[in-house]
């Protein structure tokens, strides 16, 4: 089958679009504003379309979506898996991160990561259903709720529905040449806790011990512990209520990532190796989320082929690599089933307060990931 290419992606038509969706703030942490943005991408692709099922979440989470489209064929089809959980709290777009557009480029919290890059995906879809366009396979669209904490909740409902799936592409952000993703490194968390004695800070220094003192001495060790091989870093912390109270405790979360799955298997066993430097003050070390490594085979290759070829024929290239930052895919690319990522909008500085897409890659990528659609 031919992809047809040359369909009416509207950059602008789009941005308007994916205007709603980037002003409806979905933090991860915030099940609630996660429902509103499942939502409304649930509306929106049952107007397309789709049969859309909710499914309820759990742990706290948010819930999920789960779109199919009709299709003639019973084969196993495309799926298309994305997230709608951002890291940005209810409050950004008040608060440093307005919606906005700046010549080229447009600004908002989750634009580039990855609200952008599955309505992209989406609006593909959508074209070719008014062009009459069938897909290659049958297509289900699955958006999850938790993937910026490591995917606790949804790991299971996505494994299980790749499972069901011959191909999965993912609307990541592309890479910074604008390239795609054919693996991932792996990546696990930790959660650690320091257990002092409490005492008052001003009358009776000398008699506590501090948890967040402790705390401190075990990040600045764990983050020397950064080879090429495997990085080390501590990015949450709390601990403490008053500061005329010594700390009882102090909670830190912690993340390593390597490209081999050996190398972070030596991290987990270090990280759950340490000790406190005291006999006074308890450290706990526990595993948290892990997302395994997601080497390319031969079939990723293949699908990175089809793709370029695509790219090329819409006349920009289409390099691919490996890459760090953890996504769904490395659960279905470590299945063993043909996953391309990185397919979303192209943007930078995703998770700051300068997040931007460049607004014209809504219509080229989404001209790619309409052709995909076509003949994967």
């Amino acid at each position: 089958m031919d992809a047809k290419l040359d369909l009416p992606f509207d950059a602008d038509a789009m941005l308007e679009g994916l205007r709603a969706w980037v002003e409806c703030e979905s933090p991860t942490h915030d099940a609630a504003a996660v429902n509103r943005m499942m939502a409304l991408a649930g509306r929106h692709l049952a107007l397309m379309g789709a049969s859309v099922e909710t499914i309820p979440g759990r742990m706290g989470f948010g819930d999920c979506v789960r779109a199919r489209f009709p299709h003639e064929s019973k084969e196993k089809g495309i799926l298309v898996l994305a997230h709608l959980d951002t890291v940005h709290p209810v409050g950004t777009l008040q608060n440093g991160l307005p919606f906005r557009r700046e010549g080229a480029k447009a600004y908002g919290p989750g634009i580039q990561d990855m609200k952008g890059g599955t309505y992209l995906a989406i609006e593909a879809i959508g074209q070719l259903i008014k062009a009459g366009i069938p897909t290659s396979r049958p297509v289900t669209v699955l958006l999850t709720s938790d993937e910026e904490v490591g995917s606790p909740s949804t790991r299971d409902l996505i494994e299980a529905e790749a499972a069901r799936h011959a191909v999965v592409l993912v609307p990541e952000p592309a890479r910074p040449d604008g390239g795609v993703v054919t693996g991932r490194y792996a990546i696990a968390r930790f959660n650690l806790r320091t257990t002092g004695r409490p005492s008052h800070a001003g009358a009776r220094l000398g008699e506590g011990r501090s948890a967040i003192r402790e705390m401190a001495k075990q990040i600045v060790a764990i983050e020397e512990m950064t080879t090429e091989a495997c990085t080390f870093s501590v990015g949450v912390i709390h601990g403490g209520q008053w500061v005329n109270c010594v700390a009882t405790h102090c909670d830190a979360e912690s993340l390593s990532m390597a490209k081999r799955q050996e190398d972070l298997d030596a991290a987990v066993e270090r990280m759950l190796a340490l000790r406190s430097t005291t006999n006074d003050v308890q450290l706990s070390v526990k595993r948290g989320v892990t997302r395994p490594v997601w080497e390319p085979d031969g079939k990723v290759l293949a699908l990175h082929a089809t793709a370029e070829k695509l790219a090329q024929r819409l006349g920009f290239a289409l390099p691919h690599q490996s890459s760090g930052g953890g996504s769904d895919g490395n659960f279905t690319g470590a299945m063993g089933i043909p996953t391309l990522d990185g397919l979303g909008i192209i943007g930078a500085l995703a998770h700051t307060l300068e997040e931007h897409v460049e607004v014209e890659s809504l219509a080229s990528r989404g001209k790619l990931f309409a052709g995909l659609l076509q003949v994967v």
